[in-house]
């Protein structure tokens, strides 16, 4: 199962993505989970201790392994440079592992224009190609707010992509713009998850504007998740057993349609 999650900045990618990834693990599944999103928070929603982030380095700051591997200077203009790097051993080498769950950090390419042909997003669209492609585990991918990451090539690969919503016509109109772009790379199973969700009226007001059937997990709003988020917990140690319930649901789900595609 490769499963990547976007949506709107805010409306809660990391808490669907690590739940989904905590979830996976209990069953025995082996998880590798990808932040994506260079305001990276899926260490924290996964119960990682701010101690324990502070040993996580990024990939876009390992300059050495860049260099190395793309053959070109970090941060100099003009080179000519790989643009297939060897990236098939950093996953093994740099993953955090907590909860049964692996951690790859991506991190932030500082140079103006994160889409640049530069060394360090080169190499990044390298690796997030081999382990979409390549690797046997479950994948998980919390990514920034939009599809930057993914290509044709790499869509290929991706059994889902998994669109977070809350309940507001900016989110909405955020979750289109996804789809569209998911469709122009061929991505076709585009499912959504409605989080911070007060009632019937927000539901009924997300359903009414996706397709049909594409929302497969309803997320309430909880005050016990920003507990959670204050104290450092992992995202379903703090959760009500129903709570728990509903995202069991939303996994399956994800497992049964993302593997039909």
């Amino acid at each position: 199962m490769k499963l990547a999650i976007t949506g709107k900045g805010g409306v809660g990618k990391s808490t669907v993505a690590a739940a989904l990834a905590l979830l996976m693990a209990r069953r025995g599944m082996r998880v590798l989970a990808i932040d994506a999103d260079p305001d990276a928070n899926l260490a924290s929603a996964l119960g990682i201790s701010r101690k324990e982030q502070q040993a996580i380095v990024p990939v876009s700051n390992l300059r050495t392994l860049i260099e190395e591997r793309t053959g070109a200077k970090v941060k100099q203009y003009g080179q000519i440079f790989k643009l297939n790097p060897e990236v098939s051993d950093i996953a093994d080498t740099y993953t955090y592992t907590h909860n049964g769950v692996s951690l790859l950090v991506l991190g932030a390419i500082e140079q103006g224009g994160g889409g640049c042909a530069c060394p360090e997003n080169v190499l990044i669209r390298a690796l997030v190609a081999d382990l979409i492609l390549y690797k046997n585990e479950a994948v998980i991918m919390d990514m920034e707010a939009g599809i930057e990451h993914l290509g044709r090539a790499t869509a290929s690969g991706v059994n889902m992509l998994l669109v977070v919503v809350e309940p507001g016509q900016r989110s909405l109109d955020a979750a289109e713009r996804i789809r569209r772009l998911a469709g122009d790379i061929g991505l076709r199973c585009v499912k959504y998850v409605a989080n911070k969700v007060v009632g019937t009226g927000d539901e009924f007001f997300i359903r009414k504007a996706l397709p049909g059937d594409a929302v497969i997990g309803v997320i309430p709003y909880s005050k016990a998740l920003r507990r959670i988020d204050r104290d450092g917990m992992s995202v379903i140690d703090g959760m009500s057993a129903d709570m728990i319930g509903l995202c069991e649901t939303m996994l399956d789900a994800v497992l049964s349609e993302g593997t039909d595609q």
